[in-house]
Parts: C-alpha cells; sequence; structure tokens
C-alpha cells in the first residue's frame, strides 16, 4: 500500500494512475459495489441507517479490497458502500468531489487546494482526545491554519534495500553519500546484474530525497521555495551522474515500487517502500538491508520520505455527521483493523504511536531497521505544496536526470511556477 511521492510526482500510485498501470498488478476490474452510496431522500429518515460511499483508488496488495469491505461491513451505525477505483482515481477523485453523487468518506493525499475549494471537513472533533498519540509530522502533514482535515491512515516510509551479500562479495560497505551510493552502482554492475533499480524513468522518484539529503526542502516554513540553491542543484545533478552511469536498471517488467526486481536478482540495491518487506524476506530471506537515501555530503544528512494515505469526509456529502462518526470508529476507535490494514497486506508503520511501538512485526529485522531511519529522518508532505508545483518539480526532475539538463536552469523554470501558485494561493 504505498504512498504517492507528491512532491517528485512520481510515485507508485502517480505513475499507474498516468498511465494505466495498475492492470499490471491486477485485472481492470469494475469498481465495487454499484451505486454510489446515497440515499434517494437524503438519508436516515424513519430511523433507517444512512448510506455512506467511501472511496478507495486499487492498491495492489492482495487481501487489501477484501479487508475494506470487511471493515465496511462490520460497521454498525450506517451501510457504507465501499468504491474501489482501478485507473485514474485523482480524476476520479476530483469529478467526484464536486457533485453530490461523490463519495462520503475517501482516501487521499491533503493539499490546500482541498480547504480553498471547500472539498473537506474539519475534523478536529473527533481527533481532539487521540491528537497527541498520532506522530507530529502525520499531523502537520494534514493540518491547515490550525485545523486537521484528515486522519492518517498507514505511513509508508521511502528507503534504499539491499543484498548484503552483493555488496560483501564486492567489498563494498553500505553507502553513506550520494557520491558513494553512485561508486557502489558502478562497481555492483556486471553483465547480468545492475547497481540499483530507482524506477524505469531513471530516478524521478528519488528527487524528494536528493533535495532534503543536501539540506533543502520544497518550501521555506515561510512558504517560500526552499529547492533553490547551488547544494539542491548539486544533488539534482547527482541523480543524473548515477542515470547516466549505466548501472541504473531500466525497462524492468514492474516499476519501483515493485520488489521483482531485488527480488529475482535483477539488481543489487533497490528504492522502495517497507510495504514491500515481507515479499523481499519472503525471497531474500537474511539478505537484506536497508539504508535512507545517503546525504550529499558532510554537510547534510540522509533522507527518508515518510508518504501515506489519509481519509476524509467531503463537504458535499448529505450526512456528515454519519460520515465523520465512521471515520471515527474505523481510524481512531477500531485498532485491531488499523493495525490489520498497517500490518497484514505489506508492512507499514501505523500513525498511531501506541499501535506502532506494539507492532511485532515491526519490532525487528529490517522492519525495525526502517522504523528506526523513519524516526531519524523522515520527511513529511507540505500541505502548501500543490499539485502543480509538483508538476514543475517533475519536469525539473526529468529534464535534468535523463536530458542532462542544467539543474540551476531548470530549478529557475520550476521556481517561477512555484512562486505564480504561491502568489495565487496567498498572495
Amino acid at each position: 500500500m504505498p504512498a504517492h511521492v507528491p512532491n517528485a510526482g512520481l510515485s507508485r500510485r502517480d505513475l499507474l494512475k498516468r498511465t494505466g498501470g495498475l492492470a499490471a498488478l491486477a485485472a481492470f476490474t469494475a469498481a465495487c459495489g454499484g451505486n454510489t452510496g446515497r440515499p434517494s431522500s437524503g438519508g436516515g429518515s424513519g430511523g433507517a441507517k444512512v448510506n455512506l460511499a467511501q472511496w478507495y483508488h486499487q492498491y495492489g496488495e492482495t487481501g487489501t479490497q477484501q479487508a475494506a469491505l470487511k471493515y465496511a461491513k462490520a460497521y454498525p451505525d450506517a451501510n457504507v458502500t465501499v468504491q474501489w477505483t482501478p485507473g485514474d482515481y485523482d480524476a476520479k477523485l476530483a469529478s467526484g468531489l464536486l457533485s453530490s453523487k461523490g463519495p462520503d468518506v475517501f482516501e487521499g493525499h491533503f493539499n490546500i487546494g482541498m480547504v480553498k475549494s471547500n472539498q473537506v471537513v474539519p475534523l478536529d472533533d473527533i481527533m481532539a482526545d487521540v491528537k497527541d498519540d498520532f506522530q507530529p509530522g502525520d499531523l502537520a502533514t494534514n493540518t491547515l491554519d490550525g485545523k486537521i482535515y484528515g486522519v492518517r491512515m498507514i505511513i509508508d516510509p521511502q528507503v534504499i534495500y539491499y543484498r548484503k551479500s552483493l555488496l560483501d562479495k564486492a567489498g563494498i560497505k553500505p553507502p553513506e553519500t550520494i557520491d558513494d551510493l553512485i561508486s557502489a552502482a558502478k562497481e555492483l554492475t556486471t553483465n547480468k546484474v545492475k547497481g540499483i533499480f530507482v524506477g524505469n524513468d531513471g530516478g524521478n522518484v528519488m528527487g524528494g530525497p536528493a533535495l532534503y539529503s543536501s539540506g533543502g526542502e520544497y518550501l521555506t516554513k515561510d512558504n517560500k521555495p526552499g529547492f533553490t540553491d547551488d547544494r539542491a542543484a548539486q544533488a539534482f545533478g547527482k541523480l543524473h551522474e548515477l542515470y547516466a552511469s549505466k548501472s541504473v536498471l531500466l525497462g524492468a517488467p514492474t516499476d519501483w515500487w515493485d520488489p521483482t526486481a531485488i527480488n529475482q536478482g535483477l539488481v543489487a540495491m533497490q528504492f522502495i517502500g517497507m510495504w514491500a518487506v515481507p515479499g523481499m524476506q519472503k525471497a531474500l530471506g537474511d539478505d537484506l538491508g536497508v539504508i535512507p537515501f545517503p546525504k550529499l555530503d558532510a554537510q547534510a544528512k540522509p533522507a527518508v520520505y515518510s508518504g501515506g494515505w489519509t481519509q476524509f469526509v467531503s463537504t458535499k456529502s448529505a450526512n456528515v455527521d454519519a460520515a465523520k462518526k465512521f471515520v471515527k470508529w474505523l481510524w481512531i476507535d477500531k485498532s485491531e483493523y488499523q493495525e490489520d490494514w498497517s500490518l497484514n497486506y505489506g508492512f507499514h508503520i501505523p500513525p498511531r504511536k501506541s499501535l506502532a511501538a506494539k507492532a511485532a512485526k515491526l519490532q525487528s529485522g529490517v522492519a525495525a531497521d526502517t522504523v528506526k531511519l523513519t524516526q531519524d529522518y523522515g520527511y513529511t508532505d507540505n500541505p502548501a505544496w500543490t499539485p502543480k508545483m509538483g508538476t514543475a518539480f517533475t519536469d525539473l526532475l526529468t529534464n535534468v536526470i535523463k536530458k542532462g539538463a542544467d539543474p540551476a536552469a531548470e530549478i529557475a523554470k520550476a521556481e517561477k511556477t512555484v512562486n505564480a501558485e504561491l502568489s495565487r494561493l496567498f498572495g
């Protein structure tokens, strides 16, 4: 259940949405549930249960759809219809949120535009008693002007996993800097094995971590572009250097979010999310190590993108209070379902501190190492970073990484777009 990477614009989810590649994971099935979940009369009269529509994108992990249906069926206070959406979920959601026939409850990723467009309901009342049990970053990424708009469902750190035996055989230590990573990828490349897999586009997904590893960020605390200095340009240039080294696997049967490449011995290292750990452990056993995205140099520190999915309530819902009650029941009160969702369909960190602390599957081995790296180096999304900004950043990365364009020139182009967006939002 990986998260998207909105800042780089090329997460597993974004990639699949834009290319229709979800069919590579599962058949292009019809959305589950034939109706919208809306009551014909506005709902709830005469003592009948209200109808609620809950929307999900299509997860690739086996059992996720069945779990979502199980949770909905178990809810006693409303009839919850689950819509499981293959293909371009974001486009369908954007349309649905404009209509009274859209979702009551939906998952997604928060940004300021959702508030400016009056699409989501504040959830401070249902979060009040448990706010301190959520990780600060997961609160901040769903908070704007002091109001909380979403409940984090899962945390998805993205890191680099590697084959210990291959590094040991080559006499290579786990990379600590980006230069170390480039050097290791070259040395690990043979006529049968590439050094690293970072996605079939050559590494756009690492744009965010590279930026943070240079000491930069997307937006500063006062909402100014934070990716424009020489160190950021240097980091982006290093991604091109890695791509140009011919040690990056391209043309893999699936993309960076799937562990097939490392599991089948096609690469020695792979950038991927913690969700893939169970599958990698099954294939590789103890021959699996993990590092964060390496720091640019001694002046900076490594980076781990801490992504995830969040549950929201639509302002268009005919039953806002009932929808909020359902979200509270599922994602705040029902701890057994939250644990199930985080740990039984790939590995994810439960957003609740109390649940994460007792998650037995995350207490040892590479999973525990990943959790620790996330605690030490994790960063989350800035809600002021909009999809349009993300597209400009993705263009920057594409032009630098694959085309070898001048990083400073590409940064200037992206900065212009980001500044225009910031002016539109904040004046």
